[in-house]
């Protein structure tokens, strides 16, 4: 029988258009018990973007518990309620994509939605000014213990996200001239171009060993700086790159810089581009683990959500963390290019989710090292992937 799980979400901004953010919790629907909690800051935005990414980060905090759950949604925007369970129409061009990438997360038959009041919505409205708070302090959201937090009252502690009568407004613009049934002509502009980098060989990369975020940071080996230095000689010769972000490990960041010499840019670190977290397996071949390990490997292998030996981290967790990435850069790069540095499951993770695939597809692809893949996104929603582990560049 199909797990259930209840997903609360909301979202604001402090000016409509103006700062904003998220908030959203999936809850066991027996015990009430917050199984998942996710928040962010999203810079400027009108409240509706806001509830919208709130329910996105709401399913896929629930896809990567279970895929095959059934979700209940519960909200306090009457908007997205009525437009995700198809009864209004949606209008706006910033809306459409983030409602049509939300109907991917689950098939529509698995999750229904519910109107709640502002007042029965707390814990989710928590989380939305918690992140907005820590934005306007420069800093991110990080989770904290929520039962502790609801317990302690920070549930209305912060001031409100908005208010009703803004909510009511917002709702009223949004409906009031819905557009004529068919087809309209498409105006998506340049998609946001990902160019993901895998940083360049270390001593464990030869070697085939498994090398994360939970143990050492090795550098990049003498092969490996070769290799950084002709995929940025090579993206010089292209000229197309606008901006760099990178994973905060060693061996990225050390790809990135060489790249960014050559481009005359800055790198940007973010954490989300982390590798897994390997735990106990870190430093060991696969032959290695399957001698020690074999029941773990063996279930790791059959199931994303089974997580390495020793407290790693699942891909279903990863999938959660790069997706959330994924959407803040595509915010911050609309319209541009920017090469992502990161490593073997991000890389694998961001073209998995843009073909749709299952995460079993992780293991049938071949990514080499300082290879370059990319993908495409739409203002509609959609993705395309236009290369995949490229390595002329380094022959």
């Amino acid at each position: 029988m199909a797990r259930k799980f209840i997903v609360e979400a909301d979202g604001g901004s402090r000016g409509n258009p103006g700062p904003a953010g998220y908030g959203a919790v999936v809850l066991d629907p027996a015990t009430g018990e917050a199984l998942a909690e996710a928040a962010e800051y999203i810079g400027t935005a009108t409240n509706n973007v806001a509830e919208y990414k709130g329910l996105l980060a709401g399913l896929r905090a629930a896809y990567a518990l279970d895929p095959q759950a059934r979700i209940h949604v519960r909200m306090d925007s009457k908007l997205v309620v009525e437009q995700m369970s198809g009864r209004w129409k949606i209008k706006h061009p910033d809306m459409k994509p983030l409602a049509a990438e939300a109907r991917t997360v689950f098939p529509p038959d698995q999750v229904t939605y519910e109107w709640i009041p502002r007042e029965k919505n707390k814990h989710a409205d928590r989380l939305a000014n918690e992140a907005m708070d820590a934005g306007k302090n420069g800093k991110q959201w990080e989770p904290r213990d929520s039962r502790a937090a609801l317990d302690t009252g920070a549930a209305t502690a912060t001031a409100p996200a908005r208010s009703a009568a803004a909510r009511a407004a917002d709702e009223a613009a949004e409906t009031a001239a819905a557009p004529p049934l068919g087809w309209g002509p498409p105006d998506l502009g340049a998609p946001a171009t990902f160019v993901l980098l895998r940083h360049g060989e270390t001593a464990l990369t030869p070697e085939k060993r498994f090398s994360g975020s939970g143990g050492g940071d090795p550098e990049l080996s003498a092969a490996g700086r070769r290799q950084a230095e002709a995929t940025a000689a090579a993206l010089a010769a292209r000229g197309t790159v606008q901006a760099i972000v990178s994973s905060p490990l060693l061996r990225c960041r050390q790809t990135a810089e060489a790249v960014a010499a050559r481009l005359g840019l800055e790198v940007r670190i973010d954490d989300g581009l982390r590798e897994a977290d390997f735990g106990a397996w870190e430093g060991l071949t696969f032959a290695e683990v399957r001698e020690r390990f074999p029941d773990d490997l063996d279930a790791w292998l059959a199931s994303a959500k089974a997580v390495p030996t020793g407290g790693g981290e699942s891909f279903a967790a990863v999938a959660r963390r790069v997706a959330v990435t994924r959407d803040k850069l595509i915010a911050r790069y609309a319209g541009r290019t920017v090469l992502v540095v990161t490593h073997v499951t991000p890389v694998k993770t961001l073209v998995r989710l843009a073909l749709g695939a299952p995460p079993e597809s992780l293991f049938r692809m071949e990514l080499s090292a300082a290879s370059l893949s990319a993908v495409a996104y739409y203002a509609d929603g959609n993705a395309s992937l236009r290369l995949l582990n490229d390595t002329s560049h380094l022959r």
